[in-house]
């Protein structure tokens, strides 16, 4: 299935400062997370997160450093999480559960009755 860039953008700082919260990691890393959490559906590249890093880095949400990783000897840039991007993060979390609840009740309703239609007379699309 073909996800929505809209809504893979709405979601994607949620998913990385969630991501990022667990603990210090960088971009290959929080790809993987990415994938693994959602059982393969969200499938992201780099070209879509290092722009998010950076603008959320900008933002005051993330803070980065660079450090040699103990496995290959490579230099890696780690991101952390602020307190403003747990804020933000809480917010979030807050704004999605609401939207979330919304929708469900929305086609709860539509499965239940599916031929009400509104006071103008209109039939469900």
């Amino acid at each position: 299935m073909n996800l929505s860039k809209d809504l893979m953008a709405a979601s994607s700082t949620p998913l990385v400062l969630g991501i990022i919260a667990e603990g210090d990691t960088y971009g290959y890393e929080i790809v993987k997370r990415v994938e693994q959490l959602s059982a393969g559906a969200l499938n992201w590249t780099d070209g879509m997160l290092y722009p998010l890093l950076h603008r959320l880095e900008q933002q005051g949400l993330l803070e980065s450093r660079w450090r040699v990783a103990s496995d290959t000897g490579r230099k890696r840039k780690y991101y952390g999480i602020t307190e403003l991007g747990r804020k933000t993060l809480l917010e979030q979390q807050q704004q999605w559960q609401v939207i979330n609840d919304a929708l469900n009740r929305i086609w709860h309703e539509m499965t239940l009755n599916p031929q009400r239609s509104d006071t103008n007379g209109c039939q469900p699309a």
